[in-house]
């Protein structure tokens, strides 16, 4: 079995022979790195995008708005993901955001994953159908894993999550109420045992 130093060392040194610079490279050793650590098929993506990228030309998008399409060739996910890391303190006052036509959405999805960490927010997204939740990139949660990713998604939809509880008030006054129950009331015999209450002085 591959270490995962050897797949990110590998997968970025792949990248650059295929044309990306070492900058970019390193971004996309970083994510195939984790998509195969959370168990999915990175490179068996990035091999088919390499070879479809000989004889496609990808559409690369400098400048991401909210709502954002390709009429003819679909988005490379590579500079799109990058992209996305780049503008993304602007981005994320955005409460959703659209594009359409993203080859091999898997790439895009370890840059969003990575993003989800950086902004402390979990990122729900939604494609042909599909729902991902990224949770901080600890974690990729979905009830299609074991399906098959598409080479290309006609429209996905990125949805920034505000952070909350998820219990309610009462039941954070039970539990703590309860927790109480560990506190230790402060006696003389604790205080004279405390840092700096000897009472005798050995400087």
């Amino acid at each position: 079995m591959k270490s995962l130093s050897e797949i990110e060392t590998t997968a970025k040194r792949a990248s650059k022979a295929a044309g990306f610079s070492w900058g970019e490279s390193e971004e996309i050793g970083k994510c195939i790195r984790q998509l195969e650590m959370f168990g999915l098929p990175g490179i068996k993506h990035l091999n088919s995008y390499f070879h479809d990228k000989i004889k496609n030309n990808y559409e690369n998008l400098s400048l991401i708005n909210q709502s954002n399409s390709s009429p003819s060739s679909p988005y490379c996910p590579i500079i799109l993901g990058i992209g996305f890391l780049d503008q993304l303190k602007t981005l994320e006052n955005y409460q959703k955001i659209y594009f359409s036509n993203i080859a091999y959405p898997i790439l895009f999805l370890s840059f969003l994953s990575r993003s989800s960490e950086i902004i402390g927010k979990k990122i729900n997204v939604k494609f042909d159908e599909k729902e991902i939740l990224l949770n901080l990139n600890v974690n990729i949660y979905s009830n299609f894993l074991e399906l098959e990713f598409p080479k290309n998604s006609e429209n996905l939809e990125i949805n920034f999550v505000e952070n909350k509880d998820n219990f309610s008030d009462e039941e954070w006054r039970s539990l703590y109420k309860l927790s109480e129950n560990t506190f230790v009331e402060e006696k003389d015999s604790l205080k004279k045992g405390a840092a700096g209450a000897g009472l005798t002085d050995n400087d």
